[in-house]
């Protein structure tokens, strides 16, 4: 399965512009995931696992201190 296709299923978090022609994903993202199918978690679990690193981006964006702030 490639890697855009679990994006669409909902199975791995999407990708980060991190340049012009160039994504990526933070590392922990990609290490929680990957725990998480080593221990077989579900589909659904992965899913859910998925959303809370979608959250937990978000938290991380609004603590940061913009130079506008």
């Amino acid at each position: 399965m490639s890697i855009y296709r679990a994006v669409r299923e909902g199975i791995f978090t999407r990708p980060v512009r991190i340049g012009m022609n160039a994504v990526g994903w933070p590392d922990y993202e990609v290490a929680s995931l990957v725990a998480a199918c080593v221990a077989g978690k579900t589909s659904n679990e992965v899913r859910e696992l998925v959303v809370l690193l979608h959250e937990k981006r978000m938290t991380a964006l609004d603590e940061v201190k913009w130079p506008s702030d």
